[in-house]
């Protein structure tokens, strides 16, 4: 066994890389976000690496110069980009004397979706943790951090010295409706005319709107979408995060991977937004416009993904982080997990005091939101399998 640190994704050949996701040959992968070229369109084109604070360091283990396991892992600057955030960890540690970056994390750049972190087979996966552990204490860096891995890679960092810490996520999950109105009949009266009204509202914009995939995807459309996203971009959070370059990049290795939903009026488009595409789920990414038109934004991210899934019968559509106004549109909150180590002791004992209270508080809120569910009471789903909320030690509640 050999552990070994690469500083590119471009070191490593597709084929082994991809392997370790246990995908059969052929088929669409589970999650599109830790494929080798998802991965590799953000270094190309310079959406990560030098000056991002996003400085890939990817951690190999081979056996007899075999890669049988890998963690997709950063060398980070700040914490921008992650949306399981710590600034307050950052804070509490430089208010005590101490350089809070740079931090290991092992995640997807500006991709808040849920998947499997620890690449291989489950018997060597705690050898990848504990490799991050020591990695990043023999370098004297405060802190390693593994976000929206999977509910069993959350069981198992903390039982590895990890601190486990759940936040929510607003989910549409397909219970086998054979169309969208078949979703709607299980909605309450009122929340189905308020979809019915959306929609209709959004329509009339005076347009058409298109779904988009593979070749029908076309170079003018990255413009167009360019522009959307540097709209958004600019009025949440100031500075986009990935290039124009990425864009391109995904054109050439992606787009059959990738849904762009489109609002065109006299064949410009006005609106977009883009989804990437699982082996069973939807992933609702960017979301952007050049003209303001009542609830074109639902349609666009929200109603269009449905359609989508349930015309390629996939299980769920993940609309991204955070907004409780995905609620009344049928998406309904659900757990998502992140580990969290810390090199100083004392340091571990109040984030695992922390993660305790809001723990506490994320379980009421859960129990507050089902309330709000705007299902039919007879049909308010159940928790999906296996999924169940725990404190900040890891306990199941």
């Amino acid at each position: 066994m050999e552990f070994s640190v690469i500083d590119s994704i471009h070191r490593i050949d597709p084929a082994e890389w991809d392997a370790l996701a246990g995908d059969d040959a052929g088929a669409r992968p589970r999650d599109p976000f830790t494929t080798h070229r998802f991965l590799a369109a953000l270094e190309h084109s310079g959406s990560v690496g030098a000056g991002t604070g996003w400085q890939p360091q990817h951690l190999l283990l081979r056996r007899d110069g075999r890669l049988v396991a890998a963690m997709p892992l950063y060398l980070k600057g700040h914490s921008q980009g992650e949306y399981i955030f710590d600034h307050a960890f950052a804070e509490a540690w430089q208010r005590a004397g101490g350089q809070y970056y740079p931090k290991l994390q092992s995640a997807v750049p500006f991709t808040p979706a849920t998947g499997a972190r620890l690449r291989g087979p489950v018997e060597l996966q705690p050898l990848l943790l504990r490799a991050l552990r020591d990695i990043t204490a023999r370098n004297g860096l405060s802190s390693a951090h593994v976000t929206f891995c999977t509910e069993a890679e959350a069981t198992l960092g903390a039982q590895e010295g990890f601190l486990h810490r759940s936040t929510t996520q607003y989910h549409w999950e397909n219970r086998g409706f054979a169309d969208f109105d078949g979703f709607l009949a299980a909605l309450s009266s009122r929340k189905r005319k308020a979809i019915r009204k959306e929609r209709a509202s959004a329509q009339a914009f005076g347009g058409q709107i298109r779904q988009l995939t593979g070749s029908a995807i076309e170079p003018r459309h990255w413009d167009a979408f360019w522009q959307f996203y540097q709209d958004t971009g600019a009025r949440k959070w100031g500075r986009p995060y990935l290039t124009r370059a990425f864009f391109d990049t995904i054109h050439e290795s992606m787009r059959d991977d990738i849904l762009l939903v489109l609002a065109e009026r006299d064949g410009q488009p006005v609106a977009g937004a883009l989804n990437f595409i699982g082996r069973d789920t939807l992933y609702g990414r960017y979301w952007g416009c050049i003209e303001d038109h009542p609830c074109l934004h639902f349609e666009l991210c929200y109603y269009q993904a449905i359609d989508f899934a349930l015309a390629q019968g996939m299980a769920r559509v993940e609309a991204g982080a955070q907004g409780e106004h995905k609620l009344a549109r049928g998406y309904l909150p659900v757990t998502v997990h992140s580990l969290h180590w810390f090199a100083d002791e004392g340091f571990t004992r109040a984030v695992a005091r922390y993660l305790r209270d809001e723990g506490a508080a994320l379980r009421e809120e859960m129990q507050y939101l089902g309330r709000l569910a705007p299902f039919r009471r007879s049909e308010i789903p159940a928790p999906r399998a296996g999924e169940t909320t725990q404190d900040g030690g890891g306990n199941a509640t």
